[in-house]
């Protein structure tokens, strides 16, 4: 166990977490315990945890919970809270997340997304799962929103789970400066890259920032030796073509990775946009199945990439 004074520092530190994911199979190795962290300087336009975006608690309305009875504008102190054509509009810029509007709501169309917890509440969560990590190969994987937004709060609670003896995971856009991103890395086991494009001005129109960091890290990364997987979310009409599949593989060759794993686009958090009030650009996309991907896949193993599953 952590000394005291080092435990008196885990109890005060906060970090803001919108879940704790249990028994989780897709984040690294083993049954893992998957911590998502809110806050994510990308807003790339098919993701898929829009809640993860902002840095606070928010408030999400679910229309079809909704009773009209608008008992919310009068409880918000903030008056963060409208009608719109008789939909409930959430002002995420004045609600400070107090959650006085969901306790008045009868019908519980409104809900916080996000918590404020303290790293050893947060590790102690985790804990309680160690004997399927013991027994799976598995252990905690940090996830978001981005990692590196709370770059204090996710090194403290990685450290506390490695002197517990707990494998460590990140996924992670590497969106970070070189000194935050590698600080983190040395406290991890393992990484999940994704890299969302290859080209620089592309990067930009799809997630809002350029990959010069990005790229700078995840080549970082890999000249350490650190145990890394960059990972290649595949979205229609965005970085599916197979003139994308050539263009990854000649970053990812200059870069020194041999295997990558491709994440086929879902719209699984489709509706999230909804509760969030916000529109989701690629609503129309069509999600991808795993054999959509085999030709795009086989382009890389051709540049003697490996590909997870393929």
């Amino acid at each position: 166990m952590l000394p005291l004074g080092r435990s008196l520092v885990l109890r005060s530190m906060r970090g803001v977490i919108f879940n704790i994911q249990k028994y989780s199979i897709h984040d690294g190795p083993g049954i893992r315990t998957t911590v998502f962290l809110k806050g994510c300087p990308l807003s790339c336009l098919w993701c898929s945890n829009p809640e993860s975006q902002g840095m606070k608690v928010q408030v999400l309305w679910n229309e079809s919970e909704c009773v009209r009875c608008r008992s919310c504008l009068d409880r918000c102190p903030e008056k963060a809270v409208t009608v719109e054509t008789d939909a409930i509009r959430i002002n995420h810029l004045r609600c400070t997340g107090c959650g006085a509007c969901c306790a008045s709501c009868p019908g519980k169309a409104l809900s916080l997304t996000g918590e404020a917890l303290s790293v050893a509440d947060a590790a102690t969560a985790c804990l309680e799962d160690r004997v399927f990590y013991e027994e799976s190969g598995g252990g905690v994987t940090l996830s978001g929103g981005e990692v590196l937004a709370q770059s204090d709060f996710a090194e403290a609670l990685l450290t506390c789970l490695g002197r517990e003896g707990i494998h460590r995971a990140v996924e992670t856009s590497g969106f970070a400066p070189p000194a935050v991103f590698t600080r983190l890395a040395a406290r991890c086991d393992f990484i999940l890259f994704d890299l969302k494009h290859h080209n620089r001005e592309q990067h930009r129109q799809l997630t809002g920032v350029y990959n010069d960091l990005i790229i700078a890290n995840l080549k970082a990364a890999l000249d350490e030796g650190r145990p890394v997987l960059p990972r290649l979310p595949i979205v229609p009409g965005c970085n599916d073509s197979l003139a994308d599949a050539a263009a990854y593989t000649d970053l990812l060759t200059a870069l020194g990775a041999r295997e990558v794993e491709i994440l086929p686009f879902h719209q699984f958090g489709k509706h999230k946009y909804r509760l969030l009030g916000r529109d989701y650009a690629l609503r129309n996309a069509r999600s991808l199945q795993g054999e959509d991907l085999i030709p795009f896949a086989e382009v890389l193993k051709r540049g003697n990439i490996q590909v997870r599953g393929y």
